[in-house]
């Protein structure tokens, strides 16, 4: 991304953030899925501006989003709206339209921007395992209000929407999301994760599952997964471990699973590695599965250490974007809004990666643009220039027609309201 020079801009930081989508990403999302059909006014595109707003604005209701925009006709114009859209108008565009445009379009910009996004200052790789893909697995609930969301069935009295996330660890940005009713259980919700030959698997006990590990064999993938308790598995041989070193591995051994699951499932005969690994600072010991020989141990334990960073993902996104409170009810206005919501993200740290000459932090910088959003400054001198600081106020001269100027009694005043009508 080009650094502008200069602070003043003819369009505004929103606009700037709208222009890194490329109109032929957007026009290839809306042909796919014929998202304009029977338009006459309110299009994907200004429902996308008119969402991403109310996103990084941190609008909690349709009608702050409108009151939002709605500055003046020139921003209308400058970030590409014909008109101020009305609350109606938005609730119809969430509930009808559907919600895979947008979808799609997070999944053509994580593609269009791989490269960038994987420029990570605190990324640190595991030296025995670089060059190699890592996706870190897991799911984060939502709840919602069972009555008002009938289709989120979670629990009898509560309703949620999941979120089955597979993570690239490299770049921080989900290449996978599938959202369900939170009723759908961990497992279930991946069915679909596929992936490419070589790529390295990281996920929690939720995914401990003999035909899920049968799946990643046959796909050659390599995984690594926290154990469940009580497993019945036979030993078949226990591995050196280092002299010196990585004293936090307890244990290295080969097993075979013997339990029905593995048998109905036919992996009995398969091989598999099982590592237990002291965490001093919980005072416990956890025991991870891997389908790996020759990596070692450390490297096994490490994988997993990094399962936390889309525990960190969740937690940015929830406390800085609107993912927990919903604009509409349906499960199609729920889906756009998520998928709005990890677009508004993907452009935020694309910026905050590739702009920023300064170390932000996720939600400094994120609270930076909301209020910035509308100024008309280059995004570039906002980002790197901005500072809080202490500046006191200059006085202008008084006007004798000020009601707030020097007056020293109510009669004063009350002659003051008299001299103003």
């Amino acid at each position: 991304m080009a650094t502008k020079l200069g602070k003043k801009s003819d369009i505004p930081i929103f606009k700037q953030i709208l222009d890194l989508i490329p109109n032929g990403l957007l026009r290839k999302s809306i042909s796919k899925y014929n998202s304009d059909k029977s338009c006459s006014k309110y299009f994907t595109k200004d429902e996308l501006i008119s969402m991403l707003f109310g996103q990084l604005n941190r609008c909690l209701t349709l009608r702050e989003i409108a009151f939002g925009i709605d500055q003046s006709s020139e921003f209308l114009g400058d970030i590409g709206l014909a008109q101020s859209p009305a609350k109606s108008t938005m609730s119809d565009g969430n509930a009808k339209r559907d919600y895979r445009v947008f979808e799609e379009l997070y999944y053509l910009l994580c593609a269009y921007y791989k490269e960038q996004l994987r420029q990570r200052e605190d990324y640190k790789v595991i030296q025995e395992i670089e060059g190699k893909h890592i996706k870190i697995i897991d799911a984060t609930i939502m709840s919602v209000c069972l009555k008002l969301f009938s289709w989120a069935e979670y629990r009898t009295a509560k309703g949620g929407i999941k979120a089955h996330v597979s993570l690239d660890e490299a770049s921080m940005i989900p290449d996978m999301v599938n959202i369900t009713k939170a009723k759908v259980s961990d497992r279930r919700g991946v069915d679909n994760f596929r992936y490419p030959k070589d790529t390295i698997i990281v996920d929690d006990r939720g995914y401990y599952d003999s035909k899920l590990f049968k799946i990643r064999i046959e796909d050659e993938n390599h995984f690594v997964t926290r154990i469940k308790g009580n497993i019945l598995y036979d030993s078949v041989r226990e591995l050196d471990l280092p002299d010196g070193k990585d004293e936090h591995i307890i244990k290295d051994e080969i097993i075979r699973l013997i339990g029905k699951t593995a048998i109905d499932n036919g992996v009995e005969q398969l091989e598999f590695r099982r590592v237990a690994v002291y965490i001093e600072e919980d005072d416990r010991v956890i025991e991870l599965i891997c389908n790996n020989f020759e990596w070692s141990a450390a490297t096994i334990a490490e994988l997993y250490k990094r399962r936390w960073l889309i525990e960190t993902f969740f937690k940015l996104v929830k406390q800085n974007l609107q993912i927990k409170t919903f604009l509409g009810t349906s499960e199609n206005a729920c889906k756009s809004q998520i998928f709005i919501a990890l677009i508004g993200y993907l452009l935020l740290e694309l910026v905050r990666r590739t702009l920023s000459k300064t170390n932000h932090r996720f939600g400094h910088f994120v609270t930076l643009i909301r209020v910035c959003l509308t100024q008309y400054n280059w995004l570039s001198y906002i980002i790197n220039n901005t500072k809080i600081e202490v500046r006191k106020a200059r006085k202008k001269q008084e006007s004798p027609h000020n009601l707030f100027g020097n007056w020293t009694s109510e009669k004063d005043f009350e002659q003051l309201l008299i001299d103003y009508q």
